[in-house]
């Protein structure tokens, strides 16, 4: 959960039910209150009914400053709403900032929530805001998850407009892998909307309130993979067109005109993915919307990661880059800093610089610079005169035999020369999008101090369990031989050396990298056993090492190559 204004409230729905929220409780200093959760699509758009009514008891009444099992310390009230409440917490122990649910553990859903908190944390997946603890202690319930400070709400990022195409690719790629997982270990989301989907700082998007958010509302349904799947597409939708993909107005966003039913994103904005477009038409055909001219509906997370699959893969847009403003010397380069300006009108008088080393101390720097000199090129010419006598005796030696018919057969050592790299490309073929940070990947041979390209980041060393490696391709131009393959890490990190021998396209899969070297350590100097000659190489990290903020990432701040 994003901190501030990117926190907001992730289960809240105010959808004209005003009674249900304590208005002494919401809190301004984080402009919670001003754009807090609208779900006015009313349940009954994108939701079933609810197993049970909301619960008539009254959520405990706590304060700021009160402490939970000693430990975590409660901030501030962002939500008061159908029995429960969520906070913003301290967790003393560990010192950072977490979140909390807190409802009376006679509350009619404080099973079910327990239930879903304690299965959403057994899940593990980095890809979700992390359930940390699920406790009945006191009378009271109280789930604890994670807080992120770095991350931003899909509303907020919405409010200035549309996402770009390749922001919008990989948020629906990312939501739908993730909800994919989720559902073949049994769980669903049920909430899930542009309150519940954040993007990071380093461009991961993340779902909080996995089976929680449901569970806290009282909500079910009997087909939950149609459901999530559906708001998917409504995400999607959301994403291209800033609109929400129904008639009533929800999240910030204006619904669509009324009696003209759901139409394609690109008829609704110019300039939209064509191919986006019909992936979120394919996902919502579920709520009736006309698919005659899309290929089937997807009605599982699983079906939509395939159609994402299939479609081309949309690339990162180009950088921009900017002319650089005229050079214009300043007063401190022309060596007038901290002089008094000239009054304007009066012509300032152009001071002389005296004839280089004129004085006394000049002159005696010249005659013992010269002195040196002398004694420097006498000594040379000894030594050059010593080492051509001891030649010329050694050749009028009897006993040697002298030999210039240039036969010498003792191999000469290649010299090593650098080796410049044409480009290099990101290498995820084990994730679920296939990209891992590719906006970055330029900074591997800038020869920019202290820039690098990072991975994303991950729970354990070995990349949470989730694949086995991940790592950027290297492009030589043409086939080379390849003596050093140099890497500098942040951080101790196991890298291995793989080339495509003799290829003459790029391998897309990782079997078609054979692995010639391997190291560890934050200078790793890979020198292939026996000689090689390729063009594409591919830097493959195996073990990450872990960072100031807690967690696992791999960052390369340069690749040399020598022959």
């Amino acid at each position: 959960m994003a901190e501030r204004s990117t926190a907001a409230v992730d289960v809240a729905d105010n959808s004209d039910d005003t009674s249900l929220t304590a208005q002494a409780d919401q809190s301004t200093a984080d402009g919670v209150a001003q754009n807090r959760e609208r779900d006015t699509d009313s349940d009954e758009v994108q939701e079933s009914t609810r197993t049970d009514g909301a619960g008539s008891t009254s959520p405990p009444e706590l304060h700021s400053g009160h402490k939970l099992a000693r430990r975590y310390r409660l901030e501030e009230c962002v939500t008061r709403l159908d029995g429960f409440s969520s906070w913003r917490a301290v967790d003393e122990k560990l010192r950072r900032a977490v979140g909390v649910h807190i409802l009376p553990a006679d509350h009619s859903r404080a099973r079910s929530v327990l239930a879903a908190a304690r299965s959403s944390a057994l899940l593990g997946d980095p890809r979700f805001v992390q359930v940390l603890d699920a406790v009945e202690e006191n009378d009271v319930v109280y789930v604890v998850h994670e807080w992120l400070p770095d991350a931003t709400e899909l509303t907020t990022l919405l409010a200035s407009g549309p996402l770009e195409p390749y922001d919008a690719y990989q948020m629906v790629s990312q939501v739908s892998s993730a909800m994919a997982a989720a559902h073949r270990e049994g769980l669903a989301h049920l909430r899930l909307n542009p309150n519940a989907v954040l993007r990071a700082s380093t461009g991961q998007w993340r779902i909080r309130g996995l089976a929680v958010n449901a569970a806290l509302r009282g909500v079910a349904s009997d087909t939950p993979q149609r459901t999530d799947t559906e708001a998917i597409g409504a995400l999607l939708y959301a994403a291209l067109t800033q609109r929400w993909p129904y008639e009533s107005d929800a999240y910030g966003l204006s619904g669509l005109p009324k009696d003209i039913g759901l139409i394609a994103p690109d008829q609704v904005r110019a300039g939209v993915h064509r191919g986006l477009s019909e992936l979120s038409m394919r996902a919502l055909a579920n709520d009736g919307a006309t698919a005659s001219r899309h290929e089937s509906p997807c009605t599982t997370p699983e079906e939509l990661v395939k159609a994402i699959g299939e479609m081309p893969r949309i690339r990162p847009p180009e950088p921009a880059f900017t002319a650089p403003p005229e050079y214009q010397r300043t007063t401190y380069q022309q060596g007038t800093y901290g002089r008094q300006a000239p009054r304007p009108g009066v012509t300032q008088p152009i001071t002389t610089p005296p004839p280089p080393l004129q004085s006394r101390t000049g002159k005696a720097l010249k005659w013992a610079v010269s002195a040196l000199l002398i004694a420097a090129l006498g000594l040379g010419s000894w030594q050059l005169a010593d080492a051509l006598m001891d030649q010329g005796g050694k050749n009028e030696d009897p006993g040697q035999t002298q030999t210039n018919e240039g036969n010498d057969k003792s191999p000469k050592k290649p010299i090593s020369k650098p080796i410049a790299i044409k480009g290099a490309q990101d290498f995820d073929p084990l994730g679920n999008d296939g990209s891992e940070n590719p906006d970055e990947i330029d900074r591997l041979y800038d020869n920019v101090p202290g820039t690098y390209w990072e991975t994303s980041f991950y729970r354990s060393a070995d990349f949470g369990r989730l694949k086995s490696g991940v790592g950027v391709i290297l492009d030589l131009g043409k086939v080379q031989d390849v003596g050093k393959v140099t890497v500098s890490f942040k951080g101790d990190t196991s890298v291995e050396l793989r080339a495509a021998s003799g290829a003459a396209t790029q391998p897309q899969s990782l079997d078609g990298y054979t692995k010639v070297a391997q190291g560890s350590g934050t200078t790793v100097a890979l020198k292939p056993s026996e000689s090689l000659k390729s063009r594409y190489l591919l830097v493959w990290l195996t073990k990450l090492p872990l960072t100031a903020e807690g967690n696992y990432r791999g960052r390369v701040v340069d690749i040399k190559v020598t022959s």
